[in-house]
């Protein structure tokens, strides 16, 4: 996922006679310029880091164990992946420009990381959340699921278009993010979950003001009524002192 950062702008805008490319501000993802579905796809491939951005704000705001427990998995996987690149030393394709990346390339980190969180997204949302008798009811998860599966394809397809990586190197990247997705998914319900209402209970988990949903079917609209019904209810206290 940081294959691209750490090399100063100067030397990113440096190309050969043959072939100039530029790139995107201060992220150094470089596609052929003039170039425009180059340049989508470049945007695309920061998806990993708008992703950890989300994830953060997520668990600064909710404190939510379960996705705490998807954000560990993602550092995991990503560990996995530096370890696997380290491992095979599999070179990167060649390019007409000077090296702006880590020098490995087997399995793709980006491809890696995002088949990873696509797979553990469509199991939290066919497993973990509650299903509908009626399939319109469900129609958002099906869209959020396609949706997922689909910017993970743009994602690893956009490593091979730019020349960052091979389509074997993207292909594996995601089959290992598939794998790896499904395995700590199974880890999070089957070992983890059980712990949850511990740690939410425990002196540190309060402190940290923790919570576990595991068992509130719909969370948003749970949310939603609390705060709704809490919000009427302050609202009749301050209308009645008024009236007093």
């Amino acid at each position: 996922m940081a294959d691209n950062l750490g090399k100063s702008s100067e030397e990113a805008t440096q190309f050969c006679p043959a072939t100039k490319y530029t790139s995107i501000s201060l992220t150094n993802v470089q596609y052929t310029k003039g170039d425009f579905i180059g340049y989508v796809l470049a945007w695309s491939s920061l998806a990993p880091i708008g992703l950890i951005v989300v994830f953060m704000t997520l668990i600064v705001f909710r404190r939510d164990l379960h996705t705490i427990s998807y954000f560990c998995g993602i550092v995991i996987n990503e560990g996995c992946n530096w370890v696997l690149k380290h491992t095979i030393r599999e070179k990167r394709p060649q390019r007409d420009i000077a090296v702006l990346f880590t020098e490995y390339g087997m399995p793709s980190s980006h491809s890696q990381f995002m088949f990873f969180f696509a797979t553990y997204m469509i199991l939290f949302l066919f497993i973990r959340i509650y299903r509908n008798y009626n399939c319109l009811d469900d129609l958002w998860k099906y869209l959020t699921a396609i949706g997922s599966l689909t910017v993970a394809c743009v994602v690893a397809y956009s490593r091979v278009y730019l020349g960052y990586h091979t389509s074997s190197q993207v292909l594996w990247g995601g089959i290992i993010g598939i794998i790896l997705g499904c395995i700590w998914f199974a880890a999070v319900q089957v070992v983890l979950t059980p712990f949850f209402p511990y740690v939410a209970a425990s002196h540190l988990g309060e402190f940290l003001m923790l919570r576990d949903s595991t068992l509130i079917p719909h969370v948003l609209w749970f949310e939603y009524t609390s705060t709704r019904s809490e919000s009427r209810n302050r609202q009749r206290k301050v209308t009645s002192r008024k009236s007093q």
